[in-house]
């Protein structure tokens, strides 16, 4: 019996390990990141470390950013920021800087959130060299006239982006998917909860005696590891051939509400097998894809089209905690941890219980022939055949029996009497 209760403790407790790391797009917090991940894993992870330059579909590959310090320091040789204090006071990508300013000009490189003046900023520059620091409204707010030495000791080098996947296989090549991402630092809900979740599905998916279905988490900064992820090893080209659903996890560890994003047009396995796991949760919103924003993006774009969903608590963007330094340890919770482990273990459970079928001929079959239609037309039977039609109808490959009750409005039972009378029949195939 695996206990969401037990598992909640654990996902919290191994994301307060590796809340601390200093993570980025690229870099060694990352691989220290996928260290701990690994560490006593049912299964190992295969990392991938793809060059600066290399052309990943429309993006490339950055340099990697390599930080060892950076911190502000008054003319008393204080440091009034620090990145050995919080590691979200420099600026994500920060170019070197050495300089003594006046407090003007130190205002022109700092950033800050006006409207939440007690935090610290989440802010980066990926893609345009620029140095900077980060800190509260409040902070700023009190600092004297004087001058101030800014100082980051960094670099960007031609060095690598790091992703790693795992894949544990079931009786079927078909494939499920789970993807988060490893990318920023100290974010309890918006970076470590994710990874947490996964690490926790990945052994509990190993614990499964004759599994049905092929397992793949991808981990990766989000965004171009995403692109990066599809572009390489024809994983697009698999994925086109063996996905059937797939759950992007993103803010998954608070305790104030369960949400979900539709694919793009909320029309696939995973948006239904989501739907029915949360079916009843109280603070439940369904946001559709025109509000997205995390690696679902990649997976729906057009060429790609994916099955793909996204699962979170409070949704991203959305909680005033988000890219902030209040999404810290005491934001998260093992009890919000287990609600989100039993929403993805009722959906892998779903998974392994239940059966897909497709019709093996073109149009109606003739049911006659069979003895699966009756001679005599008398009041009753009709109603019979109706729903027998609807079932061939919707066995398409995509739908659950429970599927096929809910759809059609009829019970299981009924529903599993007229599969078993078309398998009888030689007339469905289980896919």
């Amino acid at each position: 019996m695996y206990d969401c209760k037990d598992a909640g403790k654990r996902m919290y407790e191994f994301a307060g390990k590796i809340f601390p790391y200093f993570r980025s797009l690229t870099g060694d917090g990352v691989r220290k990141t996928l260290d701990a991940i690994e560490e006593d894993l049912s299964v190992k992870l295969n990392r991938y470390e793809i060059p600066t330059g290399t052309q990943v579909f429309d993006w490339t590959i950055p340099r990697e950013w390599v930080i060892r310090q950076a911190y502000i320091e008054n003319e008393a040789g204080e440091h009034i920021i620090d990145i050995k204090d919080h590691n979200l006071h420099v600026l994500g990508y920060s170019t070197p800087v050495d300089e003594w300013v006046s407090l003007d000009e130190l205002k022109e490189h700092v950033y800050t959130e006006p409207g939440q003046k007690h935090v610290i900023p989440y802010v980066t520059s990926y893609y345009k060299e620029r140095y900077g620091f980060c800190m509260s409204q409040d902070q700023l707010d009190s600092l004297p006239e004087g001058r101030y030495h800014m100082f980051i000791d960094s670099e960007l080098i031609n060095g690598s982006l790091t992703l790693a996947d795992t894949v544990i296989p079931g009786r079927l090549d078909r494939e499920i998917l789970f993807s988060s991402y490893f990318c920023h630092p100290s974010m309890a809900d918006n970076e470590c909860s994710g990874l947490s979740l996964m690490r926790e599905l990945i052994n509990y998916v190993s614990s499964l005696k004759d599994r049905k279905y092929t397992y793949r988490f991808v981990f990766n900064p989000e965004t171009i590891g995403s692109v990066t992820y599809l572009s390489i090893n024809d994983n697009l080209k698999k994925f086109k051939e063996k996905l059937k659903a797939g759950f992007v996890l993103s803010c998954v560890g608070d305790d104030n509400a369960y949400s979900m994003i539709e694919s793009r047009y909320s029309d696939t396995v995973a948006d239904r097998l989501l739907k029915k796991a949360l079916s009843g949760k109280e603070n439940l919103t369904i946001y559709n894809f025109s509000q997205r924003g995390s690696d679902e993006r990649q997976y729906n774009a057009p060429g790609v089209e994916l099955p793909v969903v996204c699962f979170c608590r409070s949704k991203f963007g959305l909680f005033p905690e988000y890219h902030t330094s209040d999404d810290n340890m005491d934001f998260v919770s093992p009890e919000g941890f287990a609600g989100s482990f039993g929403v993805m273990k009722n959906v892998i459970d779903t998974l392994e219980s239940s059966c897909y079928y497709r019709i093996n001929v073109l149009c109606e079959p003739q049911l006659g022939k069979r003895g699966l239609y009756s001679t005599i037309s008398r009041k009753g039977i009709y109603d019979k055949i109706l729903v027998q039609r609807d079932v061939i109808t919707y066995c398409d490959g995509k739908n659950s029996i429970e599927d096929l009750s809910e759809r059609i409005g009829v019970p299981v039972s009924h529903i599993e009497e007229i599969i078993d009378e078309l398998k009888g029949a030689g007339l469905l195939d289980e896919v």
